[in-house]
């Protein structure tokens, strides 16, 4: 049996098992008054948002394309497809 598309992280491809590994995301933040949200893994959400500021994220970074596009997020995904669903890494740093 195959999984749903929603059932897939848009950002790594990995499946989504639903519990504490999975965040929404909002496309632009709600700071910015974004409503549009995606389901990600916990440990891509934090990517994101260690990488880019919210303003990065208004202004260019608001597609799941254009953020796998970026080069830091995507050597990011390229190491994270490797790891189970599940994986949460507690010792990634914050904003750089």
């Amino acid at each position: 049996m195959e999984a749903a598309e929603s059932d897939i992280c848009p950002l790594c491809g990995r499946l989504l098992v639903p519990g504490p590994s999975v965040n929404l995301h909002h496309l632009i933040p709600r700071t910015y008054k974004g409503t549009e949200t995606v389901a990600l893994h916990r440990i891509c959400h934090s990517k994101i948002h260690s990488v880019l500021s919210e303003k990065e994220l208004r202004d260019y970074y608001h597609t799941i394309e254009r953020l796998r596009s970026q080069p830091e997020i995507a050597r990011f995904i390229r190491w994270v497809a490797r790891k189970p669903p599940t994986f949460t890494d507690k010792h990634r740093g914050g904003r750089r």
